[in-house]
């Protein structure tokens, strides 16, 4: 009995025509009500059309607009309801401003997974989150097609964790290259676990 499971990045989320900007929000609360811009809609649209995508039995989001936003094609077109857990929400900076990050941040997390600045999350924290909803998901979907919208820097966080992946700039499931690291919207990974749910095999459909 296989369990397939879709780990999908949100659509293009609202940038292109944002003018000035004139709030008090920290960048926590900023990220999680960025809806997604026109064409992310129409990219969202689209992508759920996949053939990939025909017959799943489940669909989960974060609880972040953009991700919620994207995941609505996919329940729309299987007749499903989005199911909301923020354990698949974004990696939390830690800081209330863009500009109170250091310039090393991204690369210290990925290079030191204990890594993290202010009330923010580690790599291990996310790791530990996700791993946490995906174990759950598969527990009470065993056998199903399931579609979970998240986020590109806690899915590269989930993915790193398991043992026959390698991250290398590139990533490499049991040393065959399925990602180049160059993360686009609606980037999608189909992960495929067997009947005591240990993962037997990642592509990524996109490509």
């Amino acid at each position: 009995m296989k369990t397939t499971i879709y780990l999908i990045r949100h659509s293009e989320p609202f940038k292109v025509h944002r003018g000035n900007v004139n709030v008090s929000e920290s960048i926590l609360i900023e990220n999680e009500k960025s809806p997604l811009s026109i064409n992310g809609e129409k990219i969202a649209e689209k992508w759920a059309t996949n053939v990939e995508f025909n017959a799943l039995d489940v669909v989960y989001s974060s609880n972040y607009v953009r991700a919620m936003s994207t995941a609505k094609y996919f329940a729309h077109n299987n007749n499903l309801k989005v199911n909301i857990d923020e354990r698949f929400n974004e990696r939390i900076h830690g800081v209330d401003s863009w500009e109170e990050l250091p310039k090393n941040f991204e690369s210290n997390q990925f290079e030191d997974e204990n890594y993290k600045v202010g009330f923010g999350e580690s790599q291990k924290d996310v790791q530990t989150r996700m791993y946490s909803a995906l174990v759950e998901v598969m527990k009470n979907y065993k056998g199903k097609r399931i579609a979970i919208i998240s986020h590109s820097t806690a899915i590269a966080f989930l993915l790193k964790m398991f043992s026959d992946v390698q991250y290398t700039g590139d990533y490499s499931y049991k040393e065959n290259k399925y990602f180049d690291g160059k993360w686009d919207y609606v980037e999608t990974f189909k992960l495929e676990f067997d009947e005591n749910n240990v993962l037997v095999n990642i592509a990524n459909i996109n490509e």
